[in-house]
């Protein structure tokens, strides 16, 4: 889909595209809240890991994207809570906790206290990633939309598929196998990079989630 109002996206790359202005302040909508289903294609670009389709079981050509978002009402706080009670709670998907990891941004010391001392993850389990791609922000735990725009620090939730299955904790050299997926992905948007690189705080702190539809379908149904 090309989008008809942002002359900075030659395609729309992500759920949050069409909530950019909502983001940045300058619209407002007659909601606070709202979820999407998103298919999607890989297509080459920023975060669509073209080069791995064929070669791991959880990169497809296609795929779907749920997402949730908060337009300055929720934060931080509310969205891991969230997050874990929909994946854990008995009346939900009622995962496993100790199949549960965690990373976080390395300087969200917020983060990480809300999974270590509020929903109570063990510490082993969350694990900070600090910028791990050549440049200041540029992380898998910190996400942004392009070179400007709204960006922040992000959590991301991982399942583990067991030791039958190579690979190891997000961060640890055998990071790439298939044994620890990432299902859910929960951006704070906090920051409005500008072309110089300076980041200006929002407006109002949102949160921007990304689910993928098939790698969690392939978790509740004991499959991989």
């Amino acid at each position: 889909m090309v989008p008809h109002n942002d002359p900075t996206l030659l395609f729309t790359n992500a759920g949050m595209n069409q909530f950019k202005d909502v983001f940045l302040g300058l619209d407002k909508r007659n909601y606070s809240r709202a979820t999407t289903a998103q298919r999607c294609v890989r297509a080459g670009g920023k975060h669509n890991d073209l080069e791995n389709v064929g070669y791991t079981a959880r990169h497809h050509t296609f795929f779907e994207m749920l997402g949730n978002f908060s337009f300055g009402d929720y934060f931080k706080q509310d969205a891991i809570k969230y997050a874990w009670e929909l994946l854990t709670g008995e009346n939900w998907f009622a995962l496993p906790k100790e199949k549960l990891w965690v990373t976080v941004y390395e300087t969200d010391d917020e983060a990480f206290d809300i999974w270590a001392n509020e929903v109570g993850v063990p510490r082993e389990r969350i694990i900070r990633i600090g910028d791990n791609k050549g440049a200041p922000f540029a992380s898998d735990n910190f996400w942004q939309m392009g070179d400007t725009g709204p960006c922040g620090p992000c959590t991301e939730i991982f399942f583990d598929h067991g030791d039958h299955i190579w690979g190891g904790p997000p961060g640890s050299p055998e990071e790439d196998g298939d044994r620890y997926i990432e299902i859910w992905n929960i951006v704070f948007m906090q920051f409005n990079r500008q072309a110089d690189g300076t980041m200006e705080p929002l407006p109002k702190p949102s949160v921007d989630t990304g689910m993928g539809l098939e790698r969690i379908a392939a978790v509740l149904q004991h499959v991989n």
